[in-house]
C-alpha cells in the first residue's frame, strides 16, 4: 500500500465510527424542525422547493426519490397548509405546474433552520476549542459525503 492509502478495513472502521454520531445529529436535527412545527419530511420538501422554484411534482419526486403519487399526496397538504402554491407553467407546456414557496412557507422554513442552528450552535459552544476547529475542518467532507454521486 503506497504512503498515504487508507485500507478498506481503516474505511470500514472510520464508517462504522462516523455512523452513528452523524445518525443521532441528524436525528437531533429533525426534532428541532418538529418543535417548530413541522415534520423534517415536510421541512425537506420545502427546502427543495426553496432551492428549485418551479419544480414540478414528478421532478420533485425524482428529486426526493419517493412515488410521485406519494408526492402528489405530500404536496397537495402542503398546499393546503399554505407552505407552498402551484403555478401555471411557462413556455411551450403551460399545462405543466410548478411549486413555489409561499410566504408562509418560508417563515416555516425559517424557523426550522433557527431552531436548528441554535440548537447546533449551543453544543458547539461547549465544546472546547480544538473539537470546534476539528469540526470546521470536517465540514466540507462531511458535505461531499452527503453528494448524490449516482
Amino acid at each position: 500500500m503506497a504512503d498515504g492509502e487508507i485500507s478498506n478495513r481503516d474505511v470500514l472502521a472510520l464508517a462504522d465510527l462516523l455512523r452513528p454520531a452523524l445518525l443521532r445529529a441528524s436525528r437531533s436535527l429533525r426534532r428541532e424542525a418538529q418543535r417548530a412545527g413541522v415534520s423534517a419530511l415536510d421541512a425537506q420538501l420545502l427546502g427543495a422547493v426553496k432551492k428549485h422554484p418551479g419544480i414540478g411534482v414528478c421532478d420533485l419526486a425524482d428529486r426526493e426519490q419517493m412515488t410521485r403519487a406519494s408526492m402528489s399526496g405530500h404536496v397537495k397538504r402542503l398546499t393546503a397548509a399554505g407552505w407552498i402554491d402551484r403555478t401555471a407553467g411557462a413556455g411551450d407546456d403551460r399545462r405543466r405546474s410548478g411549486l413555489e414557496l409561499t410566504g408562509k412557507g418560508a417563515k416555516a422554513l425559517e424557523a426550522i433552520r433557527r431552531r436548528r442552528n441554535d440548537w447546533l450552535a449551543a453544543r458547539l459552544a461547549a465544546l472546547p476549542a480544538s473539537a470546534r476547529a476539528a469540526l470546521a475542518a470536517a465540514a466540507e467532507p462531511l458535505m461531499q459525503l452527503g453528494e448524490d454521486r449516482s
